[in-house]
């Protein structure tokens, strides 16, 4: 009889290590899956962000040469002060504007980037 319930004890460990290795090596392929797409998604990110930096500098370029262009037609010190004070004003609000749009784009293709580790983090805590 203990011959016996040695070999049970025997398959049932057996078994339950079979489990447990296949459960760890399931975890694993999924975490590298997930590490693989997160990777895929911030390269993807970065791009978008690398993209829209570009988009600002040539407007930034744009609006400089404008404003130059602006400065050199002026006829008067006061005309030359009015356009200044005016190409300030525009500046500083164009500046906030872009800086939100940027915020705004970084936070949303980052957290897009991580989410594929955020939802396996969350299966795995199930």
């Amino acid at each position: 009889m203990a011959k016996q319930s040695a070999e049970q004890f025997a398959e049932a460990s057996a078994e339950v290590l079979s489990k447990s290795s296949e459960a760890a090596d399931k975890a694993a392929r999924d975490t590298a899956a997930a590490l693989t797409e997160n990777g895929n998604a911030s390269r993807a990110a970065i791009q978008e962000l690398t993209r829209a930096y570009q988009e600002l500098a040539t407007k930034n370029v744009n609006k400089l040469t404008a404003a130059m262009r602006a400065l050199a037609t002026v006829k008067s010190p006061a005309e030359f002060i009015d356009t200044q004070q005016r190409l300030i004003k525009e500046g500083v609000e164009t500046a906030v504007s872009d800086s939100q749009r940027i915020a705004q784009l970084s936070t949303a293709v980052f957290t897009a980037a991580f989410e594929p580790t955020k939802k396996q983090a969350e299966i795995g805590r199930q």
